[in-house]
């Protein structure tokens, strides 16, 4: 990983000085007001704005996993201001820990979309890894590049690099890295963290031949605190002048750490045997495809001590521990792929050949009757993607199934229908059915502590949600009905468990910002209700976010366009899951609540295609009592000023 970051960089520092060799860049004719900017509304696509002599905004294309399109935004938005952050997502629904990059609490679910497969698990490290269809690929006229930049808790940094170019209209090849280093504010908290990935995509002349995939490898380390002691947390409560330097806490280990990796490869290719100028049936039957794809990722998670300790179990041995589990995936699919009339659009039948292993290297506790070491096999499985269009509805849906009795036994159907009226509104309806297997540290765990080793042989667990969504300049809507069956979760004693009541729980959502001149008001609350399974499955009932700000551009000429505001986050009271830093799993509690509000500051500014942030994360901490918690023991970020930049780059 460290040589991918050395050579990561040199590379974008031979692009970066071609770019400022350059007589002639975007940035000689970009200006705000002559009709040279990227719009405000970049949805918009029927404005035509050039950024060179021959280029416009909507040639600066990205190509999601799922193929749809949209652009590279430069414009400073409420929007873009919730993303600002080192998942580079809007995490209303996620309750940070005090660090960047350590995990999060969850104040909401979702189950829209579920893989057919089980994971290796160990979700707490999980929140930052990238998987498949996180990986964008792109299409730009000329050389793009971008650099995020955002400071971190106490010595250390975060930045995020990437570049991309087209060697001609059909090959497109880009490059990205993802690094962050941060102390943290209390003792052993460190996080330190590597992503790179690159993606390349191509098509011939003709279109009859494409192909697209990325190689991605990634690293999460964290040091583990455990938490802070009785009496270090009462000192944090009773707000004691002697512990403003949160360092001076005592916390419950101090020589532990956690390490998540993974890599990637992933390709796509398909050859095209019959196209639309082939046709002999007055285009009843167009565009058949035949396709390969193939993925190979390989994940491990280890965890680490120098020497074992009682608030953790009871171990073995009293030396160091190291527990290390990998998980290596293989999978093959291949498709044949159509239109026509009668199926209204495209229809897609797949069939994919699967392995899988996971385990440990030896048995790491021989007192114990845990005697399996390893979970492998493989299995088949058959399926069918439609895409249907009439009129203003669009259909999509997709089915999987892998028989048989084995840990990649299952189904997943999943479709949804969508009716978009002009630029009025849209309305969507989602359905899933899916079973599968638990996560593989569901079923089997190891470790030199005697209390985490388990063999389960649990059933699928089988998910059920129903979706509806709301869009409109008016309000942003949206409301899911969903039922589990066989629901898995780690109990207060840390050991895996099948719930045997069903879990339903409904989540609603809406959105709506409001514009008075210069001021909005963007306000987004989320009402949850679990009437069955609520003693294993726990979410606050109210979540909310409201922010009030000011936006207009500043100076003459407008060269600047700021925006200063403050946003109110506020959840009710709920018995927050534990985090458990053996498992990096969160596990129930029944002791302690949490729930309460905060606030943040901000003011953010864009200069042509820079956009710089400030922020102060919970500005109100020294107001009133110290109820803040990320989950039990671990308390959220007090009062902090942080700043950051995101500038992009238009060669």
């Amino acid at each position: 990983m460290k040589r991918n970051l050395v050579l990561f960089f040199v590379f974008v520092f031979c692009c970066s000085h071609l770019m400022f060799s350059q007589q002639k860049t975007l940035g000689d004719k970009e200006r705000f007001n002559n009709n040279t900017f990227v719009p405000r509304d970049t949805t918009n696509t029927n404005v035509k704005v050039k950024l060179s002599g021959k280029t416009k905004y909507t040639d600066y294309k990205i190509l999601s996993f799922f193929k749809d399109t949209t652009y590279i935004d430069t414009t400073l938005t409420i929007k873009k201001h919730y993303k600002f952050n080192f998942m580079r997502k809007d995490n209303f629904e996620l309750l940070p820990f005090h660090n960047i990059g350590q995990t999060f609490n969850s104040l909401g679910y979702q189950f829209d979309r579920l893989s057919l497969h089980p994971d290796i698990g160990f979700r707490a490290k999980q929140f930052f890894y990238l998987n498949v269809e996180d990986i964008n690929h792109y299409d730009v006229p000329t050389p793009t590049s971008e650099i995020m930049f955002l400071t971190t808790m106490e010595q250390g940094q975060f930045l995020e690099s990437f570049f991309t170019l087209n060697f001609s209209r059909r090959f497109n090849a880009s490059i990205a890295y993802k690094g962050l280093r941060s102390l943290g504010k209390y003792r052993n908290s460190l996080v330190s963290q590597g992503n790179f990935r690159t993606t390349f995509r191509y098509e011939t002349k003709e279109g009859q031949y494409t192909i697209r995939g990325h190689l991605a490898t990634q690293d999460l380390l964290n040091e583990e605190s455990g938490g802070l002691t009785t009496g270090a947390l009462q000192s944090f409560i009773n707000n004691d002048p002697n512990f403003t330097d949160r360092a001076r806490l005592d916390v419950n280990l101090d020589d532990t750490e956690n390490l998540f990796k993974g890599s990637r490869l992933y390709v796509q290719h398909d050859f095209k045997l019959l196209g639309k100028k082939d046709s002999l049936q007055q285009k009843n039957f167009t565009n058949l495809k035949i396709g390969h794809t193939f993925l190979s990722e390989g994940k491990s998670y280890e965890f680490k001590q120098n020497s074992s300790t009682s608030f953790l179990g009871t171990a073995t041995a009293t030396g160091a521990v190291n527990d290390r589990v990998e998980n290596s995936f293989l999978k093959n699919e291949f498709f044949v792929e159509f239109n026509s009339k009668y199926v209204l659009g495209t229809f897609r039948v797949k069939s994919s050949l699967m392995n899988y292993s996971y385990g440990y290297s030896d048995i790491f506790n021989q007192n114990l009757p845990t005697n399996t070491r390893k979970l492998e096999g493989d299995g088949a499985s058959f399926g069918a993607d439609w895409n249907a269009k009439v009129k203003g509805f669009q259909l999509n849906a997709t089915g999987e199934i892998t028989p048989g009795n084995g840990r990649l036994s299952g189904t997943n159907l999943h479709g949804n229908l969508s009716y978009k009226k002009d630029s009025l509104f849209t309305i969507k309806a989602s359905l899933l059915l899916n079973s599968k297997s638990p996560n593989f540290n569901f079923l089997l765990h190891q470790s030199t502590y005697n209390e985490y080793n388990w063999v389960n042989n649990f059933d699928n667990v089988r998910t059920q949600d129903l979706g509806f969504q709301f869009n409109s300049k008016w309000v942003n809507a949206s409301a899911n009905l969903t039922n589990i069956e066989n629901y898995t979760y780690f109990g207060e004693d840390n050991q895996p468990y099948q719930s045997s009541e069903n879990v339903t729980y409904l989540k609603v959502k809406a959105s709506r910002e409001f514009k008075y001149k210069k001021f909005a008001l963007d306000n987004t609350i989320m009402y949850q209700n679990v009437s069955g399974g609520s003693s294993v499955f726990r979410v606050p009932e109210f979540v909310t976010r409201n922010t009030l700000y000011y936006s207009d551009y500043w100076f003459k000429g407008k060269p600047m366009k700021v925006q200063i505001g403050a946003t109110f986050k506020y959840f009710t009271k709920y018995k927050a899951n534990a985090y458990n830093p053996i498992l990096a799993e969160f596990t129930l509690q029944n002791t302690t609540d949490i729930g309460y509000p905060t606030v943040d500051l901000f003011f953010n500014a864009q200069v042509r295609r820079t956009r710089v942030y400030f922020r102060v994360d919970n500005a109100l901490s020294n107001v009133g009592n110290k109820n803040y918690f990320s989950a039990p023991n671990y308390p959220y970020r007090d009062f902090v000023i942080r700043f950051g930049l995101v500038w992009n780059w238009f060669i």
